[in-house]
């Protein structure tokens, strides 16, 4: 039976991160399932879902501190349960494009879990505009609704909420 561990890593960003800590994950018997990583203004950020037997898990978690401080991260993990699919709930893609102005991810988040949906992942990035350079923001997020709900009903409602706020927003089926 495979065991699960979530590692999370952050540190000044320098090229060989990622082929050192897959290496060291590869060597210990580790394989890397779920990953997410990117530079934020100049820091190193990554989140791994790593399995393997709980020998192979136990070995890498006891080694993280010896690769943090060899590749100069800040690094914390836990090992976590397998996630046992939920049929009840369905996916769904939200994608918000608006000029970036404080709040649109408080916002939004606020409207969902309202509604008791969850957020199973996010992306937010701010860039200007072509031509004119306008600050503007774009998020796009997968989220999961109760399949007893109504689509119609809450995609109505939560544009709505977004033209209040002067935000372009859609939400589509992930499926």
């Amino acid at each position: 039976m495979n065991s699960n561990l979530v590692i999370t890593a952050l540190g000044s960003d320098k090229p060989g991160i990622v082929n050192e800590l897959s290496k060291a994950i590869l060597d210990n018997g580790g394989n890397i399932t779920e990953s997410r990583m990117m530079v934020l203004s100049g820091e190193f950020a990554i989140m791994l879902l790593i399995t393997g037997t709980q020998q192979n898990i136990s070995k890498i978690n006891s080694r993280l501190d010896e690769i943090g401080k060899k590749l100069g991260l800040t690094v914390t993990a836990k090992e976590t349960e397998q996630k046992v699919s939920d049929l009840k709930r369905l996916p769904y893609q939200v994608s918000v494009v608006s000029m970036d102005h404080p709040g649109i991810v408080h916002n939004i988040s606020d409207f969902l879990s309202s509604h008791n949906l969850n957020i199973e992942e996010i992306e937010t990035k701010a860039y200007p505009a072509a031509h004119t350079g306008t600050p503007m923001f774009s998020l796009d997020m997968i989220i999961s609704i109760p399949a007893d709900s109504s689509v119609r009903s809450l995609r109505d409602e939560f544009l709505l909420f977004c033209d209040d706020l002067n935000l372009d927003a859609t939400l589509e089926s992930k499926r």
